[in-house]
């Protein structure tokens, strides 16, 4: 190999691992890489009151000593019966505010990002965990379950039927993740994600196949994206303004007839308009039995697409595993950041590995000075 060679693959080298962990600025924001932990549920509210426990600060915390850019935290509901399972954590009320604040300063102190998502779980609420059993199915109110809302009175394969919800109480929710919002603010999270994905409550209101409404939150895109647009404003409204907002979406329900990629660069386009910073792009969840093509990079070319059709920063998941794959990713240009999930929880350290496999000097990889001398 000539020297030329030899300096033109080494400079490609450094491109590719500058640009993996390069800060990102998100309105007033600074992160520090584009390794992000996505939200992932843990059901680990034992006490069934939505506070975090020991676990989540050890669970969180580890993610960001281990170098990860931002932590964003697991569906948080905005009300008890918007709990994917009785297990989930919230922001529903004031004492959940101090049982999260600590996990947030420990998050914060290693110079990641704490980030929250907020959530209601609509007609996929209410059902079973590891803590609780029934896994796979809706929870008997005898055993801790409540009545489901939705759109639409359809329920999600064999789970129990939702009541759907009147346009007085659609308000409601709008005001509760308003709330819950405020109370992130207060616990010192530096960022708030929408969770308007994988087929809980605001995913229901966009997809036709599980809206049927014909009022104001139904019929064609603008009545059926309505619900998430309010809550943009709601939120943008009550955090400062120089906190980024954040919207997770699925870019197709895998179905036809459903939800797909066209309506969601549509809707990227509209919250980019109402306070969004970046859309956090996955697929699937919304109707069940439905065939997904699983494999690495499967949901990479729809975040690619929203990046470039709707102008926004987007955030890419989706059997993303490899350093050298996360680095193609971000120096092609197919997403801003890259959101490893499965493989963070396996390797709470990924970022640091990256660092090494990468070849990113010992000095620019996100080590806490007291890891230093176990330095990869």
């Amino acid at each position: 190999m000539s020297d030329i060679e030899g300096k033109s693959k080494k400079s490609k080298k450094t491109k590719n691992t500058a640009n993996l962990f390069s800060p990102m600025n998100l309105r007033g924001l600074t992160v520090r890489n584009r390794i992000w932990m996505p939200p992932m549920d843990t059901y680990s509210a034992t006490a069934r009151d939505g506070k975090p426990t020991p676990f989540h600060y050890q669970h969180y915390v580890s993610r960001a000593m281990g170098g990860f850019g931002m932590i964003i935290a697991e569906a948080t509901a905005v009300a008890p019966e918007g709990r994917i399972s009785p297990c989930d954590v919230g922001l529903w009320n004031d004492d959940q505010v101090e049982a999260w604040r600590w996990i947030v300063d420990g998050v914060k102190a290693t110079g990641a990002v704490a980030a929250v998502q907020l959530n209601h779980a609509g007609r996929k609420g209410s059902t079973g965990c590891f803590g609780v059993g029934f896994s796979g199915d809706s929870v008997p109110f005898e055993d801790g379950g409540w009545q489901t809302v939705a759109p639409s009175p359809i329920a999600y394969g064999h789970y129990a039927m939702p009541r759907a919800l009147t346009v007085d109480e659609i308000h409601g929710i709008v005001a509760q993740f308003c709330d819950a919002a405020a109370r992130a603010v207060a616990a010192g999270f530096q960022a708030i994600e929408i969770h308007a994905a994988h087929g809980y409550l605001i995913s229901q209101f966009l997809d036709p196949l599980s809206n049927e409404r014909t009022d104001e939150y139904g019929g064609d895109l603008a009545g059926r994206m309505r619900l998430l647009v309010e809550i943009c404003d709601a939120i943008r409204s009550v955090i400062p303004d120089d906190m980024p907002l954040l919207v997770r979406i699925s870019a197709t329900d895998w179905a036809a007839g459903g939800w797909d990629l066209d309506q969601t660069v549509d809707v990227a386009r509209t919250v980019k308009e109402h306070g969004v910073d970046l859309v956090d792009v996955s697929t699937g969840g919304i109707v069940p039995n439905v065939t997904i093509p699983v494999k690495p990079n499967y949901q990479v070319p729809f975040a690619t697409q929203v990046r470039e059709r709707a102008g926004v920063p987007v955030t890419a998941v989706g059997l993303i595993t490899k350093p050298k794959q996360a680095a193609k990713i971000v120096a092609k240009g197919e997403a801003d950041a890259v959101e490893i999930g499965r493989a963070a929880l396996r390797d709470p350290f990924w970022p640091l590995r990256a660092a090494a496999k990468l070849g990113v000097p010992v000095a620019e990889a996100p080590y806490q000075p007291q890891y230093v001398r176990g330095a990869y």
